[in-house]
């Protein structure tokens, strides 16, 4: 089986939602953000709630709760939270990971060509390849669910090839006719 890392900007909506879809499935899954910080709608446009990545979704979940618990279950900021914390325990920023993975799927253009620019930055010295895949998946709750399904659709399709380097280009090409409401990009970078 492939090992599987699934990517954000927070590590919180759209790479939790595949990661907990994936790990629901039994594949290998990790999941990261490529921001700076997590951020997360606050009380106002103007106001998000930013917190280190490291900090648990627990935590997030308990203080959200006590700032208010009407605002953040109406926004399904809560729900979202809840999920989280029985995935994993804490949000993971990509550019910290040391794991080596088969296939690292993206979820934003901009996450792909952090995630392209690292593995650069890198070195490449183990000349271990990965293949970088971009789902694009607006975020919000409803195409984070709909995107989690999409993703689990092309691991699946992924795990069902006995040479993933030289069925990678046929199974895009299949998922993007299945689902064109995703639209696709893909690098090979090296670890």
């Amino acid at each position: 089986m492939a090992k599987y890392a699934v990517i954000c900007a927070s590590n919180q909506n759209r790479s939790m939602e595949a990661h907990h879809v994936l790990n629901k499935k039994g594949f290998n899954v990790k999941s990261y953000g490529t921001g700076t910080m997590v951020r997360l709608p606050g009380p106002a446009i103007d106001k998000p709630n930013i917190y280190p990545f490291g900090t648990p979704y627990e935590q997030v979940y308990q203080e959200l709760k006590r700032q208010d618990q009407q605002l953040y279950t109406q926004n399904g900021l809560l729900s979202m939270l809840d999920r989280n914390r029985k995935t994993k325990e804490a949000p993971q920023r990509w550019h910290e990971s040391t794991d080596l993975f088969d296939v690292i799927i993206t979820c934003e253009e901009r996450c792909f060509d952090s995630v392209i620019e690292d593995l650069s930055n890198r070195g490449q010295n183990l000349s271990q390849s990965t293949h970088v895949i971009n789902v694009e998946i607006k975020d919000n709750h409803e195409d984070a669910l709909l995107g989690g399904r999409a993703i689990l659709q092309l691991a699946q399709m992924i795990e069902s090839s006995n040479d993933i380097d030289a069925d990678m280009d046929g199974i895009i090409e299949e998922f993007t006719l299945r689902n064109p409401g995703f639209p696709i990009l893909h690098s090979v970078a090296y670890f």
